[in-house]
């Protein structure tokens, strides 16, 4: 396959993995009862198996397509900020992991990029909630208030968030990175060294 026809093949399966996080979103659902707008669905998960199989670039562009797409089909009841907000809390936890990885494929590398991945989803999300999105959708609490949600709300869902998110992806990334993306995940790299020096 020349390198004209690997590249289409590589935007087909960006653009599908777009397609398939946008019917995620519709299977989201509340964790955390006091704030029950925010919601847990799994449509970064194809985001962050494009990230490990294509790079870094493929994750965001997918987290784009992802939120473009459902502008598209659904429309917005948040003045577009709901989407924004999903874009770069989407991003901060995929770009780091899937960069991290493509240092040097293998299962170690993914499992911290993945943990960079959680410790870029907390900070970003506590940045941009209290200097973007909150101000955006006209919620201006008081500091207490402000500091019961960041802790009891915001930390633990995007917490929880980002771990359903990469085990899911683990699990799924290992079984299917040869079959569909026709790329090694090198998940099992340490069990190959050993039998070639065996």
């Amino acid at each position: 396959m020349n390198n004209e026809n690997k590249n289409l093949n590589k935007l087909v399966k960006i653009s599908l993995l777009g397609a398939i996080a946008v019917i995620l979103m519709y299977f989201d659902f509340p964790v955390i009862p006091a704030f029950d707008w925010l919601k847990i669905d799994l449509s970064d998960v194809p985001a962050l198996m494009g990230g490990f199989a294509f790079g870094p670039l493929a994750g965001i562009v997918i987290e784009l397509i992802k939120n473009l797409l459902i502008l598209i089909v659904k429309g917005t009841n948040t003045g577009f900020v709901g989407e924004f907000a999903n874009f770069i809390v989407g991003v901060s936890l995929v770009a780091p992991a899937a960069w991290f990885y493509h240092r040097n494929k293998n299962k170690k590398t993914a499992l911290i990029g993945m943990g960079l991945g959680f410790i870029a989803i907390e900070i970003v999300g506590i940045i941009a909630n209290v200097y973007l999105l909150l101000p955006a959708y006209g919620m201006h609490m008081e500091s207490a208030a402000l500091l019961q949600y960041i802790t009891v709300g915001l930390l633990p869902f995007n917490g929880i968030k980002a771990v359903i998110v990469s085990v899911v992806t683990y699990v799924l990334y290992k079984k299917v990175s040869m079959a569909i993306f026709k790329v090694d995940s090198n998940f099992n790299s340490e069990k190959k060294e050993q039998l070639t020096e065996a």
